[in-house]
């Protein structure tokens, strides 16, 4: 999966499965379009690391952005985020998590 973050007011951390970058995703009014520029950033592969991560960013007090079967995992595992704030579109998993 692939891990990247952004600075605007605060933190913002973007999280995706690493087969789904560069796809777009379509159903009904819903969108989720994995552009490489906002997704691609530190590649991590083994889960554990991932996790650790995702709880450092959130002690940075980060908003998630994340999308992927693996990925939503890793958020659930840490803690950031619920699962009923998962939805998806055409099967692919995605939440937001704002701390």
């Amino acid at each position: 999966m692939f891990i990247k973050t952004h600075r605007s007011y605060r933190l913002v951390a973007a999280i995706c499965d690493s087969e789904l970058i560069g796809k777009k995703f379509e159903e009904g009014n819903k969108m989720l379009d994995v552009r490489e520029s906002f997704y691609k950033g530190e590649e991590i592969q083994d889960e554990t690391k991932a996790i650790e991560k995702l709880i450092d960013l959130a002690k940075e007090d980060a908003t998630f952005n994340i999308i992927g079967r693996k990925s939503v995992q890793c958020a659930l595992r840490a803690g950031i985020i619920a699962e009923s704030g998962v939805s998806s579109v055409q099967g692919i998993p995605f939440a937001l998590g704002l701390l």
